[in-house]
């Protein structure tokens, strides 16, 4: 079965501390609609939280999620100990898997690359799925880099959100026949392709309000029913464009808060230096999102809730 893993934001009160009960509110509205949360990634705004923060918030976590849920977490650091003790916290908890980017202020060498994945990978218990985001790193992991690391043993994936449609082709190729090591697409907008010539799973921002579209798209793409994977995909693509476009990721995150709110999730606190765009903004979102919803009678949640 494929896999519908939401990277959650990180739901702030107004003073900026965890709000341990939206926690707890993301985490059934994903589990009733068939998802599993990674949390402390790039849209959870992991860059910007302190450890005491992240500490928490797995804490909260671990305690928030269903019976028999999956959950992700995300231990990107640019101290390999920092991430290594996250990864261990996690593991201790109970994490399903742990993901992780390269380090962002060194511009490295592929030799540099391997060795920091693998003194990771020696590190954890929890099994690791390689991140590959240049938008972030501003580097990008080559294929036969991420080849050579699948062969460790503590290694299980690879998440892809570098957007380049002959490296997905690509990457498919090596690993989508791979029982032991996983590819999830990050890339949304390459989500049903990815599906349907077997990724294992999705990994959309998109999820947080929306994960019903994942669900159709990932049920239809199992049974090669290309036509409604393409509906999908145009519903994907229509929903994220709400929060996405023509914003800085920065500014996606928040816009991606207000479309939570307003499904009462979570609140739309931004942990500096992100913050809100205004009220303007905000009530230009939320016409777009109803109009689209009502308009293209796309469902937000699982018919099974």
């Amino acid at each position: 079965m494929k896999e519908i893993i939401v990277p959650v934001v990180a739901p702030l009160k107004q003073d900026l501390s965890l709000d341990r009960e939206a926690v707890r509110r993301i985490f059934m509205f994903l589990h009733e609609n068939h998802a599993c949360p990674f949390i402390l990634g790039t849209t959870g705004e992991a860059a910007s939280l302190s450890k005491s923060f992240r500490d928490e918030y797995l804490e909260v976590a671990a305690e928030s999620k269903a019976e028999g849920q999956h959950w992700y977490v995300g231990v990107s650091s640019n101290i390999l100990e920092e991430s290594i003790s996250i990864s261990q916290q996690a593991h201790r908890l109970g994490v399903t898997a742990i993901a992780a980017t390269l380090p962002t202020y060194y511009q490295l060498s592929v030799y540099q690359m391997e060795r920091y994945f693998m003194q990771l990978a020696d590190a954890c218990s929890a099994g690791l799925i390689v991140y590959n985001i240049p938008a972030t790193t501003h580097m990008s992991l080559p294929l036969d880099l991420i080849e050579r690391l699948s062969k460790h043993e503590n290694i299980v994936g690879i998440k892809d959100s570098e957007r380049n449609m002959e490296r997905l082709q690509d990457s498919l190729n090596r690993w989508s026949d791979r029982e032991d090591f996983k590819h999830y697409i990050g890339w949304a907008g390459a989500a049903g392709f990815a599906l349907l010539n077997g990724s294992s799973g999705v990994v959309p921002s998109t999820g947080n309000f929306a994960p019903s579209v994942y669900v159709q798209m990932c049920e239809a793409a199992e049974r090669q029913d290309v036509g409604l994977v393409k509906m999908m995909q145009k519903q994907s693509d229509e929903l994220g464009n709400l929060y996405q476009a023509n914003k800085s990721l920065g500014e996606s995150l928040w816009a991606l808060k207000v479309l939570m709110k307003e499904l009462g999730l979570c609140e739309e606190y931004m942990m500096p230096p992100l913050n809100s765009l205004g009220d303007k903004e905000r009530q230009e979102i939320l016409r777009g999102f109803h109009e689209l919803i009502n308009n293209q009678h796309i469902k937000l949640t699982s018919s099974h809730v």
